[in-house]
C-alpha cells in the first residue's frame, strides 16, 4: 500500500475552509482517476495535489 506524502509548505485548509475547484472531465477519466486514488489508499484530492506538486517540480526544472 501507498504511504501518503504531505507537503510541509502546503497547509491543509481547516474543515469548512476551503475552495472548491469546478472543471469539468470525461467520465471515464473521472471513472479511472478515482479508481486509482483508492487503489493508492488516497482521496481524489490528495493525489490531484501530489499530482499538481509533482509536475510543479518537474516543471520548474
Amino acid at each position: 500500500m501507498a504511504s501518503r506524502q504531505t507537503n510541509a509548505t502546503e497547509p491543509e485548509p481547516e474543515s469548512g475552509k476551503g475552495k472548491t475547484l469546478n472543471f469539468k472531465v470525461a467520465e471515464e477519466f473521472k471513472r479511472e482517476f478515482k479508481g486509482f486514488a483508492a487503489s493508492q489508499g488516497l482521496s481524489m484530492t490528495d493525489l490531484l495535489k501530489e499530482g499538481f506538486a509533482l509536475s510543479k517540480k518537474k516543471r520548474q526544472k
